[in-house]
């Protein structure tokens, strides 16, 4: 899978964009604040719906216009494929092949991106619910059905929560009801469950080589931390659930939310069966999650058969030289990869030589046949 060609219109600081890409490697480079990520972040947001950096999907709009565009042609398996985004401040409108797509599982894994910018470390330092979100949107985009799943999962818990609410002031005192929601919430908590370790399994496949290769270090995996102890071999696991769920009813109504679920669950990182986000430092903590996703890139290949677009958005200058040169290992012609970079300097001879090249300045992009480095 590669993006040919990627057009915007009124998107962050790009008034017009129409750029065509090369399947293998692809440099953006220029000084800060020229629009490097924000070229990154509209292929981003064509693949996902929404962005890494913003939940508020109005701060992509460029500033005094009232909408944007985003239209690309992907190609997967030798087929072109066109998609179309449109956002102004009341409506965003999906299209894939100029017909309209009204559900977002429909849409998101037409496009498979797997992205590693500056602020993903916060994948490790930050709370549980950014994680949480990183794995249902990779789980996403592998499998539709999931993002079903997991919109199913949230209105069933926003009615038991809802009903909890009404017992604690005395509104209703209907138990069955509350009984009916928790057997449905475990149905399709199980389901996620499932899903969830059977994606970290596949991981866990792959980075701790991936992580050995870059660092020279053994040990590292990510631990799936669910918030209670869960058993996928238990072939009573649904009753087991009930019964956690039972025993926590009268907490769960004093403090007005479910408290156990998948939507309270965790995932950690852990090198030497220490983990990375107490005891690790930042540049440990950076080749995880760079060991995670680059970990994802395998699983598309051998769960759907495709490769996903990889975008890197300036690692090379955090990392030293020989981590560099272990990761060159896994840029190759064969996964179209998207880099941006404030200085060719960071990178390595060969792998310019082998990219095709765009310089970026003031939200516009030129393509470069020839370039000099500092010697």
């Amino acid at each position: 899978m590669y993006l040919k060609k990627i057009k915007l219109h009124n998107f962050r600081n790009y008034e017009n964009l129409n750029v065509t890409l090369t399947k293998g490697i692809n440099i953006i480079y220029g000084e800060n604040a020229q629009g490097k990520t924000n070229l990154l972040e509209s292929i981003y947001v064509l693949g996902l719906t929404k962005s890494h950096r913003s939940f508020i999907d109005n701060n992509l709009i460029k500033k005094d216009e009232e909408y944007l565009t985003i239209e690309g042609i992907v190609n997967n398996k030798k087929l072109d494929n066109k998609l179309n985004i449109y956002i102004d401040n009341k409506s965003k409108i999906l299209k894939y092949n100029n017909n309209a797509i009204k559900k977002i599982s429909d849409y998101i894994s037409l496009v498979n991106i797997i992205i590693f910018y500056p602020d993903d470390l916060e994948l490790i330092k930050s709370s549980p619910q950014i994680r949480r979100k990183y794995i249902n949107l990779e789980l996403s985009q592998l499998y539709s059905n999931y993002f079903i799943l997991t919109n199913e999962y949230n209105k069933i818990l926003k009615l038991r929560n809802d009903y909890l609410k009404k017992i604690n002031k005395g509104i209703s005192k209907d138990k069955n009801y509350i009984d009916i929601l928790t057997g449905y919430l475990i149905d399709k908590s199980i389901m996620i469950y499932k899903m969830r370790v059977k994606f970290i399994n596949k991981i866990n496949l792959y980075c701790e080589n991936i992580y050995k290769d870059i660092t020279d270090l053994d040990g590292f995996k990510i631990v799936y931390k669910p918030s209670i102890p869960i058993d996928l071999k238990n072939i009573n696991l649904k009753d087991y659930l009930k019964k956690e769920y039972d025993k926590r009813f009268e907490y769960d109504v004093k403090v007005l939310s479910t408290t156990i679920g998948p939507h309270k669950d965790d995932f950690e990182f852990y090198l030497y069966d220490k983990n990375l986000k107490y005891y690790g430092s930042q540049g440990q903590q950076r080749i995880a999650v760079l060991a995670l996703k680059l970990s994802e890139i395998e699983i598309f290949k051998k769960y759907k058969e495709t490769t996903p677009i990889l975008l890197l958005d300036d690692i090379f200058s955090e990392l030293d030289d020989k981590k560099k040169n272990n990761l060159l290992k896994y840029i190759d012609k064969n996964i179209q990869t998207i880099i941006t970079t404030t200085d060719l300097n960071n990178l390595d001879i060969k792998l310019i030589k082998k990219s095709k090249l765009f310089n970026v300045s003031n939200g516009n992009i030129i393509k470069i046949k020839e370039v000099k480095l500092d010697e």
